[in-house]
């Protein structure tokens, strides 16, 4: 909020490509840990404030499909990673994985600050200079800037308005998006997701009979960004509500069907119509659980969560509201990838995916009950009374 946010993607880019660069010189498991934590604090800077960034800058006919095109643009780069990581080890990818934030870098050089943060910090002209340059340099912004301006005003006559910190926090305007952002990154990172991308090569081991393991990973990696090619052209002319409901449907079959396969391989492995069958003929199945439940992911809750973490918020309260809800998204992204191992070691693969079906399920739920649609609606800077009139009772 002080910098604003390309002064910060700036900063973060350069001493990301270092940690990279270090971790690629590691020699002890110390040393990866440290690297690790550094890129992983810089990595989480980068994503929050870019969704923050793309949601400021587009108009709501195109800010979901904005959206979308991060995470496609980040899938390619998960696909790359795959790929590569059959043919390198991980020191040489490391160095090939450096070379993204120095990208970056260049990138943000030609671009502006967005227009609500200039103005928030009394940046006026720099503000009407960078609308210009979002909108073009023969379209009339003079209505959009004076409408910026003046809801921005209320905005800080609101924010000053209150008496105390703790009123504040206690805001509706900060704590109904907050409750719905933070309920939606728990159930992206607890419906097994991150397990399938940290764990996919040892999982597939156990449920794959004769498909090369590596080759499961990199095709899963490729049908998420289609997946999220087709999200991309969905998520403005459909809307967040239907795509989201899709996507709890489809995940909570597809983990259903993988926790059953993987049951019946832990229960009949020795049984007789198993080994009599020609190896490999069962693999199909739980590679059409995964490559399901990867569509549902990047169709829905995958890139819609992040888009509703720059539209939900209002402008005062973005950079508060969008550090609450994405570090609870890494504390559930860590105690998730943390815990699966030994889950798993206590209820078995089957057990464990049933689990997250269940989750899935209580995601579907939620979703009907608490997610407003924000298809098509201004961002709080453009219509200030839209954030009081979420409702987390719909």
């Amino acid at each position: 909020m002080r910098y604003g946010r390309r002064s910060i993607l700036l900063a973060a880019a350069l001493p990301y490509t270092l940690a990279w660069v270090a971790t690629a010189f590691s020699n002890s498991v110390d040393m990866i840990s440290a690297t690790s934590f550094c890129g992983g604090m810089l990595v989480c800077c980068i994503t929050m404030i870019t969704q923050v960034y793309i949601t400021e800058i587009a108009v709501p006919e195109i800010r979901g499909c904005l959206s979308s095109v991060s995470k496609i643009l980040s899938q390619i780069g998960i696909l790359i990673s795959y790929s590569l990581g059959a043919y390198l080890n991980w020191q040489q990818l490391a160095f090939v994985v450096a070379t993204a934030p120095i990208l970056l870098f260049l990138a943000l050089l030609f671009i502006p600050e967005t227009p609500s943060s200039l103005f928030l910090r009394g940046k006026e002209e720099e503000a009407a200079d960078s609308l210009q340059w979002l909108r073009g340099p023969d379209s009339d912004i003079r209505q959009e800037l004076a409408t910026i301006r003046t809801n921005i005003l209320a905005s800080k006559q609101y924010h000053n308005g209150r008496a105390g910190k703790l009123k504040v926090l206690l805001s509706k305007r900060l704590t109904r998006p907050v409750l719905i952002t933070c309920g939606l990154m728990f159930f992206q990172r607890f419906t097994g997701a991150h397990v399938f991308s940290f764990y996919a090569v040892p999982m597939f081991k156990k449920t794959f009979r004769m498909m090369n393991p590596h080759g499961g990973a990199i095709a899963t990696s490729a049908v998420q960004l289609l997946a999220s090619c087709l999200s991309g052209m969905l998520i403005d002319n459909v809307g967040r509500l239907p795509l989201l409901m899709i996507s709890g449907v489809m995940m909570s079959i597809a983990l259903a069907g993988y926790g059953s396969y993987a049951y019946y391989m832990a229960i009949f492995m020795n049984s007789t119509d198993l080994t009599q069958s020609e190896p490999g003929a069962y693999d199909w199945i739980p590679l059409i659980c995964v490559l399901t439940f990867t569509i549902a992911f990047s169709l829905g809750i995958s890139p819609i969560s992040s888009l509703l973490i720059g539209e939900l918020f209002p402008l005062e309260y973005r950079s508060t509201g969008s550090a609450l809800a994405t570090s609870f998204s890494h504390l559930c992204g860590f105690v998730n990838v943390k815990t699966a191992a030994d889950i798993q070691d206590h209820i078995g693969l089957y057990g464990l995916f049933w689990l997250y079906a269940g989750i899935s399920v209580l995601c579907l739920l939620f979703v009907v009950l608490f997610v407003p649609e924000t298809k098509g609606r201004e961002i709080d800077e453009m219509d200030p009374k839209y954030v009081e009139s979420l409702c987390i009772n719909r």
